[in-house]
């Protein structure tokens, strides 16, 4: 019971609502609460503050989110060894990734995946925004750059420079930009990023870093959509490699002012301590790695 009452918790705390945990494992409102009463009189501590418009973790809530997602991950992988054996690879993994990178190229890697260990399942999720892995419940979280969480373990996949591009038809019509500068006049599609848009693009001129705050007439929050101005001419975008190498392969895009990128970021996959000890998820990381170095 008490393994129930955390995932039952975890529904909670990824819901933000006891009604919608409710709803979403089949039970009344009532049990739900009687369930975290008992789960908070196991630990002797309240887990959630409760007002009538929200709850919210307590410290030790949060320490409990953080940590009992590991401990169901280990009692499912203890009971399927029991079961199916040693050499059965099972259960359900969620992801998290950016979305044009998650369908480009990540949806493919997770379909050998599961070809190769059909009992897996996938949960994917796309989003370009902050993502509370502990929340969420989230075992892998695909993302650009260094690290800002230290309770994360990082597997580094790739390197991934950001490259400034537009397609063919949008160079043909107003001239191809030789120097940074030249984007001034340009019509740049923007990233929106935890609400702030991305109109500041550095570069390296002349050996010295140096930062162009640039305009145009389309922000999106999804890359996949900036990806897609692109791809039709509306605009010069700055994109990653990753999500844009087949584009380029096939000429859809053409790379600009490549002399002038900044060193590129780390494409790495981040989780919570204690995951990589669970089976299914050492094996989908080594797979990630493998995929982005064949």
């Amino acid at each position: 019971m008490l393994l129930e009452n955390l995932s039952l918790f975890l529904r909670i705390v990824r819901h933000g609502s006891m009604a919608a945990a409710a709803r979403e494992a089949g039970l009344s409102p009532a049990t739900v609460s009687e369930r975290l009463a008992a789960l908070e009189a196991h630990y002797g501590t309240r887990l959630l503050t409760r007002t009538t418009r929200a709850l919210s973790l307590t410290e030790e809530g949060r320490a409990l989110a953080e940590g009992a997602p590991n401990l169901l991950a280990e009692a499912e992988e203890l009971e399927t060894r029991l079961r199916e054996g040693v050499s059965h690879v099972a259960g359900p993994i969620r992801i998290s990734a950016p979305s044009d990178l998650g369908r480009n190229r990540i949806a493919q890697l997770l379909d050998s995946f599961v070809a190769a260990h059909p009992a897996v399942s996938i949960d994917l999720h796309l989003s370009d925004g902050y993502i509370d892995l502990a929340a969420q419940g989230i075992d892998i979280a695909i993302r650009y750059g260094d690290l800002a969480d230290s309770s994360m373990m990082v597997r580094v996949l790739a390197p991934s420079a950001r490259i400034v591009c537009a397609a063919p038809a949008y160079l043909d019509h107003h001239g191809t930009p030789e120097h940074p500068d030249d984007l001034i006049t340009h019509n740049c599609l923007m990233m929106r990023f935890r609400g702030e848009v991305d109109r500041a693009w550095p570069f390296i001129i002349y050996s010295k870093p140096r930062t162009l705050l640039l305009s145009g007439d389309r922000i999106a929050n999804d890359g996949a959509m900036v990806r897609d101005w692109c791809v039709n001419g509306h605009g010069i975008a700055r994109k990653a490699e990753w999500d844009i190498a087949e584009d380029i392969s096939a000429g859809r895009l053409i790379p600009l002012l490549r002399v002038f990128e900044v060193p590129p970021l780390r494409l790495q996959a981040i989780y919570p301590k204690g995951r990589a000890q669970v089976r299914r998820i050492k094996l989908l990381l080594d797979a990630l790695v493998s995929g982005f170095n064949p």
